[in-house]
């Protein structure tokens, strides 16, 4: 994907797979992510193994970043879901986040236009899907602008380790 201009300076937005020495400032991300979105704190040796695990075990799901001028702005990760209803691969997308003083400038959007034309390029993929914070209404209304919509799912969970 070419650079996308975000800025009406000559900074050009990179889109990149995350590489293991990309692994602090990723953390670091989903750090303030759980913070900012939910005021939970994270562990900080859990979450720099788990990001470290998942970037050298790429059949957990990938990491991408986007740099301006070298420097890591934003991330978004994606993990594997396999319907068996619809024969096909939906890659769910987590860990989104971007440096309050580049939101707003493109760069959630330039991560999100990169990931779904990866998918609509690989012919298992048949969909993306996210999950928000419920009141995150920002990051919702921002996901609709994208073509997201409301899957009519409550996603429910019981964590067995590692509760934060």
């Amino acid at each position: 994907m070419p650079p996308v201009s975000v800025m009406p300076s000559e900074t050009q937005l990179q889109i990149r797979p995350a590489v293991l020495d990309d692994w602090p400032v990723i953390a670091d991300f989903n750090t303030r992510l759980a913070d900012e979105t939910e005021g939970k704190r994270l562990d900080p040796d859990t979450i720099a193994e788990g990001v470290r695990r998942l970037l050298s075990q790429p059949q957990r799901g990938r990491y991408f970043v986007a740099c301006l001028s070298g420097r890591v702005v934003g991330q978004m990760m994606h993990t594997y879901e396999w319907s068996d209803w619809r024969n096909g691969e939906i890659w769910w997308l987590q860990s989104v986040y971007v440096l309050s003083e580049f939101r707003q400038r493109g760069v959630f959007r330039a991560l999100f236009a990169h990931l779904q034309d990866l998918a609509h390029a690989s012919p298992d993929v048949i969909g993306m899907r996210l999950y928000v914070e419920e009141h995150n209404e920002r990051a919702q209304a921002a996901y609709v602008t994208l073509g997201l919509e409301r899957a009519g799912y409550t996603v429910m969970e019981r964590i067995f380790r590692n509760e934060v």
